[in-house]
């Protein structure tokens, strides 16, 4: 007979600080912020769960295949991510059973990782499992939760609401006709808010496969002749509008460095020309991409994108495991990436630009106290941007907070962003950064470098009115 599986009771004060006296105001302050709505600016859920209200088919499906946080470290400890149904399409009930098993088998390797505690808060939490995770119990917490999510209750858009979800950005294609967004829009059942985020990296990059396939439809949507430079332009200059026109407020970048070198136009049309033509060295290429994000500055500073940048990770590092499960499956890992230098003539050009708001965000924290909370300490359209993906720890958190803090308040920052694809991580990852922040603010009065008031009135802040002015929101 197995030994019965330990309890899973996440502790009420967890990640707060241990000195009595400073936990009692930590938890003062974050009671006043816990019940605060969710805004959630930069994430990758797709809009069309809404839409569809359709149930959760399984819990692998849910709390599993789609968190490539999970994934990876599970494939680390030897469980292929063809075991975890990862690229797969829709799982069988024996496909899904199997890869919950092996997230319960393993659950050991995720001891200390933020990924444990995002999910015992989501087992706890959401769907009252009251067991740690074991190879012993796994498929009893599976018919649990799996009797859960066929419940009206679990379902996506009474979860959105009991999440306490305001807003919630997703990451889009700028050829997507944005219709789940328009249909969530008009539907008077649904009372929350969800908003696009222009993604436009794959047609700023000539260099990578299927560029000029890209630009092609490119301006097929934009009803613009992309095979020439100007019209190129117009393109995304048009897509951008159709994004702001349904409700977009950001546009978001991601490439190997923020280098924003400009070429003059005849040189940016010569290597356009010569890009669809897959004649255009790597180093004409990269040099166009250059000059493109610094394009992507002044649009936005014509039609009020935010602009953010994830710089610094090196995708698909793997590349048969690319090749076989394809993108986004856990195997993109960080660069170092430098922001002076490379930002210089952005910033010269549109640092001080009225409206123009940039956010700058890395997985690279040597540069948060040396370039990036500088930046946002001077320029007023520059923000320091929540520690992301492989920063969004615990320790990684309270060091960036503090890292950057010191140099440009807390104003000059983003806000937390959750960055994820798993729905239900939504609001654990949201508490876990108002626990973090609380606990600092608590830390600050114990040290009189701040007032009570003042910490309840950050915490509030940072919660609410920070990521509203920093995303236009």
């Amino acid at each position: 007979m197995s030994p019965p599986s330990a309890p899973l009771r996440p502790h009420p004060d967890r990640l707060l600080p241990t000195d009595p006296a400073v936990r009692a105001l930590a938890r003062r302050l974050y009671a006043s912020v816990r019940a605060l709505p969710i805004l959630s600016p930069h994430g990758h859920v797709d809009p069309r769960l809404l839409v569809d209200d359709a149930a959760f088919p399984d819990p692998a499906t849910l709390l599993v295949t789609p968190d490539h946080y999970i994934t990876r470290l599970l494939h680390a400890s030897g469980v292929t991510l063809a075991e975890l149904g990862v690229g797969q399409g829709p799982l069988t009930e024996r496909q899904a059973r199997a890869a919950w098993r092996r997230l319960c088998e393993h659950w050991q390797v995720f001891r200390g990782t933020p990924v444990r505690y995002w999910l015992e808060s989501e087992l706890a939490e959401i769907f009252g499992v009251t067991e740690r995770p074991d190879s012993a119990n796994a498929d009893r917490l599976y018919d649990r939760i799996a009797e859960r999510l066929a419940e009206g209750a679990f379902r996506p858009r009474a979860l959105f609401d009991r999440f306490g979800i305001e807003v919630l950005a997703t990451t889009d294609d700028p050829c997507d006709d944005l219709a789940a967004h328009r249909a969530l829009a008009a539907d008077p059942a649904f009372r929350g808010r969800v908003v696009p985020t222009f993604r436009p990296d794959r047609y700023l990059e000539p260099a990578e496969a299927g560029w000029a396939a890209a630009v092609a439809r490119l301006g097929e949507a934009a009803d613009e002749d992309t095979t020439t430079y100007p019209g190129y332009l117009r393109a995304l200059e048009s897509r951008r509008r159709y994004f702001v026109a349904h409700g977009a407020t950001s546009a978001d970048h991601s490439h190997p460095d923020v280098r924003t070198d400009p070429l003059d136009p005849a040189t940016a049309a010569r290597i356009h020309a010569t890009a669809l033509a897959g004649t255009a060295t790597a180093a004409e290429c990269t040099a166009f991409r250059r000059h493109m994000l610094l394009e992507m500055a002044r649009m936005s500073c014509e039609d009020g994108l935010v602009m953010t940048l994830h710089p610094g990770i090196r995708r698909n590092h793997h590349t048969p495991t690319l090749h076989r499960f394809g993108p986004d499956t856990g195997h993109d890992i960080p660069v170092r990436v430098e922001f002076t230098d490379a930002l210089r003539p952005l910033l010269e050009r549109y640092g001080t630009a009225p409206g123009f708001q940039l956010i700058l965000f890395t997985v690279d924290e040597s540069v948060l106290s040396r370039e990036i909370a500088p930046l946002a300490g001077f320029y007023p359209s520059v923000f320091a941007g929540a520690p992301w993906w492989f920063l969004d720890a615990p320790d990684a958190i309270r060091r960036a907070r503090r890292a950057v803090t010191e140099t440009a308040g807390f104003t000059r920052t983003s806000g937390f962003v959750d960055d994820t694809r798993a729905f239900c991580s939504v609001p654990a990852r949201h508490d876990m950064s108002r626990r973090l922040d609380c606990g600092l603010l608590a830390e600050l009065v114990a040290e009189h470098r701040l007032d009570e008031d003042e910490a309840f009135a950050t915490a509030r802040d940072l919660v609410d009115a920070i990521p509203r002015k920093a995303f236009k929101l």
